[in-house]
């Protein structure tokens, strides 16, 4: 199977890559639908998962003078292990492309094709002006600061479900900048590329 996993930046247009890759090699794409399916067998709020998706499990410490321990939110678990479930089972329908929730890790038994999408602050602020994501009206000090939140949540997702470096360049096949760039002409060339590398796999 070709399976392609999209870790990305907040407004570097990852999602967007990640869409148009799947149409360009006609595979499947999955996204929202990996919460939507979360929470049909979970029972619980999307909005939830997709904090969960985001930000890890969190944890509650108890301080007197020093840490003794700390007690795991069980249903945000449940929610990370139910994650790996479905993208296990997304995967194994067949070709398709997989956006966020450390699916690179968590599939790494298929040998997928890694992409990170990055981008400079001003092209992430400019796409998410464009895009109109949520709190879109904040000022750029209030939006770089949500940009970053949203970044760190990512990475701190990322190390608690496989201990992986999110963003270190040399755990992805491809790192793409969409500074400056038309992610809809980028697309084409990155659908390409990839697709030459499952060809460069299947002849070893």
């Amino acid at each position: 199977m070709n399976i392609i996993t999209i870790s990305r930046e907040f407004g570097s247009g990852g999602r967007e890559l990640g869409k148009r890759i799947a149409d360009a090699l006609n595979i499947a794409y999955y996204d929202t639908e990996i919460i939507s399916e979360i929470a049909k067998l979970t029972n619980l709020d999307e909005n939830y998962i997709s904090t969960i998706s985001e930000k890890g499990v969190p944890s509650f410490n108890f301080h007197f003078g020093h840490t003794f321990g700390a007690t795991i939110n069980q249903t945000a678990m449940d929610v990370v292990v139910t994650q790996h479930k479905v993208i296990k089972q997304l995967a194994q329908k067949g070709d398709c492309v997989i956006v966020g929730r450390s699916a690179d890790k968590i599939l790494s038994d298929l040998n997928p094709f890694k992409i990170f999408v990055y981008a400079d602050m001003d092209a992430k602020l400019k796409r998410c002006r464009e895009k109109e994501y949520e709190d879109s009206d904040l000022d750029d000090k209030q939006l770089i600061k949500k940009i970053k939140a949203i970044d760190a949540g990512r990475k701190r997702m990322y190390e608690f479900v496989c201990g992986g470096e999110w963003g270190n360049m040399s755990q992805y096949n491809l790192c793409v900048n969409t500074s400056g760039v038309a992610i809809k002409d980028l697309s084409i060339k990155v659908a390409d590329y990839a697709k030459t590398w499952f060809e460069c796999q299947k002849s070893k």
